[in-house]
């Protein structure tokens, strides 16, 4: 079946249009603010006590998020969270172009906007199967990650030549205008009435999503996984990479790495929307080893070129993992529990980066830069192995669906 077959769907038009714009402005939020705390102090500690705060708002009020969004439409929760988004960002931008930016006030605004993020994310998860057919999630959701991954590769290039002709005042400003633009795009997804369900107690909706969550071990073993592979991977990455760039190849170069990362991802989408193994979910998770290149490339040969294979190669492979992962749980997890169990898996998977971000300044400052980025690399191998232990991942195949008016009462 076409990959472009999905846009047939007018909400899916709608749906792809906004996720492309906001990962567009998420994807130069980051590059911005590690400059603009650079600017500001020039301390590796301030800016993982920065871009942790923005961690620490997610992992409070994920699962909030997932009850509202199982609750209520979600095309709704999506563009206000983007409205939010814009405003948060439009202050961050005032703050640093008018000279009164503070490392205070960066963490309020980055606690604001996690907190937006956190209601956002698992309504934009969960959405993609209630916009096409079920014969369409792989398809759907490759594209979706495509189409999105072209716009955090224009994202990630143009940050970086933003913030190094004009500085990251502007580049947060352009940022915050593509929060608006995406919301106004959400308005356009029209969902058919009837599929809400009424809600019960707030309570009762998380212990509903918890045991969905637990019932499937392949879903929890992964998600452990990845509290390692994230605060590992990713809550390194986001703190020293920018100090290293700043040393050595410069703040145009990082924008380039993480650039290159996404047309990795580009590519790998390609290749997930054709390549559907049978047991797609123990391929994925042998792809997630990837993750350990940038940062042991960072660690043994601090310069572009390497730096920039790395990341290619990272992004296509952790492509691969993450449309396997969506479509699984979309064809084993109902409908109606779907964004809880995405909110669950997201608050387990992120759960370690705060500590990861907030620690990597001191760490590096106690022991070497080089000793945290291998001792990192070598934790995302690690973990993956040992997720790999599990039988289910191994044997986990393929099917149609599962519908969720038939397990609802389970």
């Amino acid at each position: 079946m076409s990959l472009l077959e999905p846009l047939r769907q007018r909400g899916f038009r709608a749906l792809v249009t906004g996720r492309t714009l906001a990962t567009f402005a998420n994807s130069v939020a980051p590059v911005a603010l590690a400059f603009a705390v650079l600017d500001l102090t020039g301390s590796a500690a301030d800016l993982g006590l920065v871009v942790g705060a923005r961690s620490i708002a997610n992992l409070v009020l994920l699962l909030l998020g997932g009850v509202l969004a199982d609750r209520l439409p979600r095309s709704v929760i999506m563009q206000g969270t983007e409205i939010a988004a814009g405003v948060t960002q439009g202050l961050l931008a005032v703050s640093v172009l008018c000279g009164f930016a503070s490392i205070p006030l960066l963490v309020g605004l980055s606690l604001l906007n996690g907190a937006v993020s956190a209601i956002s994310l698992p309504a934009a998860a969960a959405i993609t199967s209630q916009t096409v057919p079920r014969t369409l999630l792989s398809q759907a959701n490759a594209l979706l990650r495509l189409l999105s991954n072209t716009g955090r590769i224009a994202g990630a290039g143009a940050a970086g030549v933003v913030v190094a002709a004009a500085g990251s005042g502007w580049a947060v400003a352009v940022n915050s205008l593509l929060f608006f633009a995406a919301a106004a795009a959400y308005r356009g997804i029209r969902l058919p009435r009837g599929e809400r369900v009424k809600a019960s107690h707030p309570i009762a909706d998380l212990i509903a999503g918890w045991h969905e969550f637990r019932s499937r071990s392949w879903v929890w073993i992964v998600v452990v996984q990845f509290a390692f592979v994230n605060a590992a991977g990713l809550g390194t990455l986001v703190v020293i990479g920018p100090v290293v760039a700043d040393e050595t190849f410069g703040r145009s170069g990082w924008g380039l790495a993480l650039a290159m990362s996404t047309a990795g991802a580009l590519v790998g989408g390609l290749i997930a929307a054709h390549w559907q193994p049978r047991r797609a979910l123990f391929a994925g998770v042998v792809l997630v080893t990837a993750e350990a290149l940038p940062v042991t490339a960072l660690g043994l040969w601090p310069a572009l070129v390497p730096l920039l294979v790395a990341m290619l190669l990272a992004g296509l492979a952790m492509e691969q993992f993450s449309v396997v992962w969506d479509v699984s749980l979309q064809e084993n997890v109902p409908e109606d529990r779907l964004a809880r169990v995405y909110s669950y898996d997201m608050v387990g998977s992120i759960i370690a980066m705060p500590a990861g971000q907030i620690a990597a300044g001191p760490l590096v400052e106690a022991f070497g830069r080089e000793p945290v980025l291998l001792t990192c690399g070598a934790l995302i191998v690690v973990s993956t192995l040992l997720a790999l232990c599990s039988r289910q991942i191994r044997s986990l195949v393929r099917r149609e669906p599962v519908s969720s008016g038939a397990l609802a009462g389970s």
